[in-house]
């Protein structure tokens, strides 16, 4: 590979990390958090971290496989558009859930990126379906994530 292929994907891959990473300035472990009611299925808090940096990885190297093609073709800068408005959304969730203490607000933020992860995929799959498949288990696991939130919302009234 060449460097500056080599050089693409680890700044698509840092990027996505680094939404992650943003939200390490939201910490659960505060006492608001730790209050909440949590549903039976809830997992253990040092899942999250291995999960979402998987996670990130897969999504940067989504991302890298639709900058490969052609940018100048329609296709590709509307599915790389979406891709950051999911991402966008992705990052936006921690601070309303655990800045704010507003599961409701995380829970439309979570629904909303459920959608934006969908039409990622379906605008990545006519591009590079590689690339699609990719974001599968991170589509599966805000379809957990959201349930999860659903739950302690209702659990919170």
């Amino acid at each position: 590979m060449k460097f500056a292929i080599v050089m693409k994907l680890i700044v698509i891959c840092a990027l996505c990390l680094l939404v992650g990473a943003a939200g390490s300035f939201f910490p659960s472990s505060t006492g608001w958090y730790q209050n909440l009611k949590k549903p039976s299925f809830n997992p253990p808090g040092w899942v999250f971290g291995p999960v979402w940096t998987i996670l990130y990885i897969m999504m940067g190297v989504s991302a890298f496989l639709i900058l490969q093609k052609d940018i100048s073709v329609n296709a590709v800068k509307t599915a790389l558009v979406i891709f950051l408005i999911q991402l966008l959304l992705n990052a936006v969730w921690t601070p309303l859930f655990f800045g704010l203490k507003s599961p409701l607000l995380a829970f439309i933020d979570i629904v909303l990126l459920w959608f934006g992860i969908l039409f990622t995929i379906v605008k990545f799959y006519g591009i590079s379906k590689p690339a699609a498949l990719l974001l599968i288990p991170y589509l599966l696991w805000v379809t957990f994530a959201s349930v999860l939130n659903f739950a302690i919302l209702l659990l919170n009234r």
